[in-house]
């Protein structure tokens, strides 16, 4: 179906909420943006094995991309890690195991394989812990080390400096031919690469909360989308991969603006819209920091925004982290736009808003007075419904295993969309840290009655973390100190 299909009055709609997103934070970005930037330096993308040189992203569409998209059947599943020992209750919806995805994508790749990731830590040396939930990561690393060997190309984009300074990972990984570009997010934006996305064969997608790291698959719970067979999408999200590549050539500048070629043509005001799997299906990719959006490319807040403004029955978020200020500038300025978007959706048009965050051993204490201030606007005698749990993951017998033990999910979900994201919500992530968002929304279909739409999905995980024992309510256990459950 072509992008541009769909009644007007929906396309209307869209284009409404687009720009009241936009003009919401139009000032924010005026203020937070640099006035002036350099000019892109002419780089290739990434080699391919079948054509050392060859670039992927600038040359127009021929040969086997354009048969991809003549024979494109998308295909969108929801994917996540469930921390060991965190069982769900029996007979409770699930989505399929991240590892699993992640190795079947490896599998299905016949050219290559893009990876954007904050860090790479996918050996139990690498953080100097030796524990069996290391496995799966392990599993992974040798896969991604095969793909030479069946002339398939590797391009790994990551952030500068890289995180885990023990982590042998992508040494291993170019002594194999991957190609390997640390980008220096903090020279050039003030942030870091925090997006967390693969593009296969410019074929197939992953996109969610997890980073290559081993406790991603065994110790961390993460949510994510694959998407199959949907080429459109993954060149349009492959556009996004390049904007890093080309920023970690050595002595690269930021472009203003940036080439055409880096434009996208899929956005909040004209999503594709297709079939997946016969359910007519809007989909977008959004980006951040503002920087990092060629021309076309919907800003991550402003899609944020867009699904807040939308809704009309509820709102369901799930976050690692929340708060109204930025995080990583001193002294901390205060940012309510996603805080009084929430609180607009609540008092103005009697939404229902339910927000739950991560509450582990490195949750910061100054949250919770944010936290309990949203809630208090709750009102049931006035038809003001908003709610704030936490989630906490038992430690348990991993407290050996640094970092892990906690929600990393980054995902929204309404009655009419769902928001998948690798962002937490502060105003850095937005300004000045690289990231990406996948919004999607799904009708019912009425040749496939059973086929539930991705964002009823999405609203089913959201519900079954939120009625479990491990979801607290600010009023019961968790105030800031709380978060080691070890029970």
């Amino acid at each position: 179906m072509n992008a541009k299909a769909g009644p007007p009055e929906v396309r209307g709609a869209l284009a409404l909420l687009c720009l009241s997103a936009v003009t919401l934070t139009y000032v924010l970005w005026q203020v937070l943006s640099p006035s002036t930037w350099g000019h892109v330096r002419p780089e290739e993308g990434p080699t391919t094995s079948r054509g050392l040189g060859s670039s992927l992203a600038w040359a127009p569409l021929e040969g086997e991309a354009r048969r991809h998209q003549q024979s494109d059947s998308c295909r969108l599943v929801l994917v996540e890690s469930i921390p060991q020992d965190l069982p769900p209750a029996p007979g409770s919806p699930s989505a399929q195991p991240l590892a699993q995805a992640w190795l079947q994508l490896l599998d299905a790749a016949r050219e290559s394989v893009h990876v954007a990731s904050f860090y790479w830590s996918l050996t139990g040396p690498d953080t100097g812990v030796n524990d069996s939930s290391s496995h799966l990561g392990e599993a992974l690393l040798r896969k991604l080390q095969q793909l030479p060997d069946r002339n398939i190309s590797l391009a790994v984009a990551t952030s500068a400096p890289t995180l885990v300074q023990n982590a042998t990972d992508l040494q291993v990984l170019v002594a194999r031919g991957a190609q390997v570009r640390h980008v220096p997010m903090g020279r050039l934006t003030g942030g870091v690469l925090h997006s967390k996305f693969w593009v296969v064969d410019g074929r197939h997608i992953y996109v969610g909360s997890a980073n290559m790291d081993w406790r991603s698959l065994t110790q961390v719970k993460e949510l994510g989308a694959i998407i199959y067979n949907c080429s459109r999408l993954a060149q349009d999200l492959d556009k996004t991969f390049q904007t890093y590549w080309v920023l970690g050539a050595p002595r690269a500048v930021l472009p203003k603006p940036w080439p055409r070629n880096f434009s996208s043509h899929i956005n909040c005001f004209q999503p594709l819209q297709d079939y997946f799997d016969g359910v007519p299906t809007t989909v977008y990719f959004s980006a951040s920091p503002p920087a990092l959006c060629p021309h076309g490319r919907t800003r991550d807040l402003d899609a944020l925004l867009a699904v807040m403004g939308g809704a009309r029955e509820f709102i369901y978020a799930s976050v690692m982290e929340y708060f109204p200020t930025t995080r990583f500038s001193h002294p901390a300025r205060y940012w309510p736009v996603l805080d009084t978007a929430l609180r607009v959706a609540a008092v103005s048009r009697g939404v229902r808003v339910r927000l739950l965050v991560s509450c582990w051993l490195n949750t910061d204490p100054s949250m919770f007075p944010y936290l309990r201030s949203l809630q208090a606007l709750s009102n049931p005698a006035a038809n003001v419904s908003v709610d704030v749990k936490v989630f906490i993951v038992p430690v348990r017998n991993h407290s050996n295993i640094p970092f892990s033990r906690v929600n990393h999910s980054k995902f929204m979900v309404t009655e009419k969309t769902a928001y998948i994201g690798t962002s937490n919500w502060s105003e850095d992530y937005f300004s000045s840290t690289s990231g990406v968002g996948l919004v999607v929304s799904q009708r019912a279909s009425s040749t496939q009655p059973g086929a539930a739409p991705v964002q009823g999905q999405l609203r089913q995980l959201f519900e079954r973390d939120w009625s479990s024992r491990y979801a607290v309510g600010l009023d019961g256990q968790a105030q800031g100190q709380d978060c080691v459950w070890q029970g």
